[in-house]
């Protein structure tokens, strides 16, 4: 078996969530939760230093999926050609064990209800089997993604499968290959002192702050996304973490 994997560039993605939308357009899903291809949203520092980040993720179909170890059931599996991790609804029981197990909270809900069962990213091994690129990898605007066997990746682009809030990929080995964010550099110089001052007043809006305090100190919880969360307990709050809730 050959193991296909996605490699993912985030200094590239800026979130437009055309995977999302091409994944859902593909496979005939409704806006809402069930996204197999997810784009989560974080933010780090304050102003003047403050950096956006963003990760799309479907599944890592993993070297050794955690998921397919729980499934009592037997509805998921590897298959032999892509090495995508699969699910055959008709077994699934919707009892979320592998939504437990998973570090990365691949499997995807409709909704809360315990009867839902489950579905997830396939690699859209129908379009592989085609001769294809998965929907998503295809539609990035700005060619954030790439494609194909793991190994051919690795040798491209390196074996860094991790950025900062993903689970360790010792436990599951995935089949995701991230570039991470690099310094960022200014590419116009400017005075922030000055800038602050003058968003400090707003004309008939008057004024916007009181002091430079107020842009880099924060009550907890006003910054709502401020580090990547993949697992949530509720399809509202997967919704809040990635942004559009169209996609």
């Amino acid at each position: 078996m050959t193991q296909y994997g996605f490699m993912f560039d985030m200094n590239r993605c800026y979130a437009c969530q055309a995977c999302s939308i091409a994944c859902k357009d593909w496979h005939g899903i409704e806006p809402g939760a069930e996204k197999y291809m997810t784009v989560y949203e974080w933010e780090e520092g304050t102003f003047p230093n403050i950096r956006l980040h963003s990760l799309a993720f479907p599944c890592a179909h993993c070297e050794d999926p955690a998921c397919v170890k729980v499934c009592e059931s037997g509805a998921l599996y590897k298959e032999d050609e892509f090495g995508a991790v699969l699910v055959d609804q008709d077994k699934c029981t919707g009892c979320r064990k592998c939504y437990d197990a998973c570090p990365y909270g691949a499997p995807r809900f409709a909704t809360d209800e315990p009867t839902c069962k489950m579905s997830k990213c396939d690699m859209c091994i129908d379009r592989l089997a085609d001769g294809k690129q998965p929907a998503c990898t295809q539609s990035c605007p700005l060619r954030a993604f790439d494609f194909g066997p793991i190994d051919e990746l690795v040798e491209k682009y390196g074996d860094v499968r991790y950025c900062e809030g993903m689970p360790s990929p010792d436990a599951t080995k995935p089949s995701f290959i991230i570039w991470n964010p690099r310094e960022k550099t200014p590419l116009i110089p400017y005075d922030a002192d000055e800038a602050i001052r003058l968003n400090q007043q707003r004309g008939d809006l008057g004024t916007m702050f009181e002091s430079p305090e107020d842009l880099t100190t924060f009550d907890e919880g006003t910054i709502r996304r401020n580090e990547l969360q993949m697992k949530h307990d509720s399809v509202v709050e997967l919704m809040r973490a990635t942004r559009n809730d169209m996609a």
